[in-house]
């Protein structure tokens, strides 16, 4: 299925670096600086509650392939998936606008 405004996946705007420890290029679209920005929430919330990818897969009943993936840069993640990796870990991933936009604009700058 495409994208909104065919925009890529996040990976795919990564200008320098190692995903998630990237430079974003920048005509990165704002979804790009959002699958970053959860990647690293999701990334964060596994190791704290010592969660091995497949762990959270299972619990979440998610493929353990589309954990991998969102933690890669390599999708976003659809709603419903969104929802159920949030619920399993009890804790947001969505960074929200604000982050999104103060993510986008700091690695502008950076540039």
């Amino acid at each position: 299925m495409p994208r909104s405004n065919n925009d890529k996946h996040p990976l795919f705007y990564v200008a320098d670096g190692s995903w998630p420890e990237v430079v974003l290029t920048s005509e990165a679209p704002l979804s790009a600086h959002c699958g970053l920005l959860l990647a690293g929430n999701l990334n964060r919330a596994m190791r704290s509650r010592k969660l091995s990818l497949r762990g959270l897969a299972d619990t979440a009943c998610v493929a353990h392939s589309t954990v991998a993936r969102v933690l890669n840069g390599d999708v976003l993640p659809d709603i419903g998936t969104l929802t159920r990796l949030e619920e399993a870990l009890d804790h947001q991933l969505w960074p929200g606008p604000a982050a999104v936009r103060a993510s986008a604009t700091t690695r502008r700058r950076e540039t």
